[in-house]
């Protein structure tokens, strides 16, 4: 068998027992076990890492083992598939026989319909249902070091529990665009339509309602509701009779400057008018929002049975060193002190470890020899503007605990930053809200600290 009818009988078999077809990453295992490919050559090609792709072919090994009555491994994965291949050939000897719609009877070069099959009837290929996707938006898919537990915390939600409203927050380069652009293919059979927007440029809501509604519906703009109150309750409609998926990167541009975090821009304030209706009614569609703070309505409806959900994105911990691997740093004995520097990001971690590369020739201990923490210019400006953005309020409590080794209690900082209580809270809600404050329990006393990158570019930066 070659590749394409390996793919066409394993589908074929799973789609027969389960009802479901293989997904792209599913397939892309298959296909590459088959020509004897190892896991990090298909993680690789696959923009995904290792432990994801173990993960998945474990999860696939198994149901196949289900399938055939026998134990399937990447070792006797051929040999497993050419087994079923001879029984059902053997098993249908004396007609043509088709994998998908691959003859394998290789004496016969124009597939004809099998006897035993009606026409009519239809076959898992033609009933494979197929969505529709509008991705102009997306970026292009990067490296995704193991996120396997946030994919499967989103499929669970957005797949079995189907809630309505999901939001990615994290600071920026922890990973929220990828993530989603890697779940797409693992979920996208469930949907009729996945929409991908970026409201980097601050669209308005009628523009943004109106995009949404073209591809939905496949409308004309002559034919659109004129008013956003029309236009959004004809996008409700559409949602409640279609099952669409719907990715909205670069929230936090609705988002105002200057104010505590989840305020609205004045121009973009009737947006929070979609999210509630997102959020509170009944309808079969799925919103996934981007965001390096959650919009107030987001926060206020967020609940474990509530049909809203908040992933709040941390660092990768030491799978990030899946990002030196592809770098080619030396010393993996001292990688973990890096990633525990940079708090996992995998963007400031691409940053230094292309530093690391240009100046030391990829030797991570000779650049942890000098005992500090590099930002460089390129991590700088991406910190810029998130702390940019910031109250006043937050800046002032910010630079004071940019001024702390460890971390402080409330009671410290009610001493030392001269706010009141109510200011106090409020600033560290809202900066735990924007992932900039760290919080801990310690002896039941909750404490507070910056990471040590944000308190770098604080104390370097005259940011109150």
């Amino acid at each position: 068998m070659d590749v394409q009818e390996v793919l066409k009988l394993a589908d074929n078999m799973v789609f027969a027992k389960t009802g479901e077809h293989l997904d792209d990453l599913q397939e892309a295992i298959l296909a590459g076990v088959w020509e004897g490919q190892k896991y990090s050559q298909i993680a690789e090609t696959s923009y995904c890492s290792e432990g994801h792709v173990r993960n998945i072919a474990s999860k696939l090994w198994k149901r196949l083992s289900n399938i055939l009555g026998e134990e399937v491994t990447q070792s006797n994965l051929r040999s497993a598939l050419e087994r079923r291949q001879l029984f059902i050939i053997s098993e249908n000897s004396g007609n043509d026989f088709f994998i998908g719609n691959v003859n394998v009877c290789k004496d016969t070069k124009s597939p004809e319909v099998p006897k035993d099959r009606s026409p009519s009837k239809p076959t898992p290929e033609t009933s494979k249902p197929q969505t529709r996707l509008d991705l102009a938006d997306a970026p292009h898919i990067s490296l995704l070091c193991d996120r396997t537990s946030e994919l499967a915390t989103l499929e669970k939600w957005i797949v079995q529990e189907k809630c309505n409203l999901a939001a990615i927050s994290a600071l920026s380069g922890n990973g929220k665009t990828a993530l989603s652009l890697h779940l797409i293919p693992q979920i996208q059979h469930h949907f009729d339509c996945i929409i991908w927007r970026s409201l980097g440029t601050s669209p308005s809501l009628g523009t943004t309602l109106k995009n949404l509604i073209q591809f939905i519906a496949n409308q004309p703009e002559t034919e659109l509701p004129v008013s956003i109150g029309d236009r959004l309750s004809r996008l409700m409609e559409y949602l409640r009779k279609n099952r669409c998926l719907i990715i909205l990167d670069d929230v936090q541009t609705l988002l105002s400057s200057g104010q505590l975090a989840g305020n609205y821009r004045p121009d973009c304030e009737n947006y929070s008018i979609l999210f509630r209706q997102i959020g509170e009614t009944t309808h079969n569609s799925c919103f996934i929002l981007h965001t390096w703070e959650n919009p107030r309505e987001i926060t206020a409806l967020t609940g474990e049975n509530s049909p809203v959900r908040t992933l709040q994105l941390k660092g990768i911990g030491t799978d990030a060193a899946e990002i030196f691997r592809h770098k080619n740093l030396l010393n993996p004995e001292k990688w973990e002190n890096l990633i525990n520097a940079y708090q996992g990001n995998p963007l400031w971690l691409k940053i230094v470890a292309t530093t690391i590369q240009e100046i030391f020739r990829g030797r991570v201990a000779d650049f942890l020899k000098y005992d500090m923490l590099f930002l460089g210019e390129e991590l700088a400006a991406a910190l810029y503007p998130q702390i940019n953005r910031l109250s006043e309020l937050e800046k002032k409590l910010i630079s004071r605990l940019s001024r702390e080794a460890n971390s402080v209690s409330i009671e410290q900082l009610l001493q030392d930053a001269d706010l009141s209580p109510s200011e106090l809270f409020n600033g560290l809600q809202s900066l735990g809200r924007r992932s900039l404050v760290e919080i801990e329990e310690i002896e039941n006393e909750t404490l507070f600290n910056l990471c040590p990158v944000v308190r770098q570019y604080v104390l370097s930066n005259s940011v109150c």
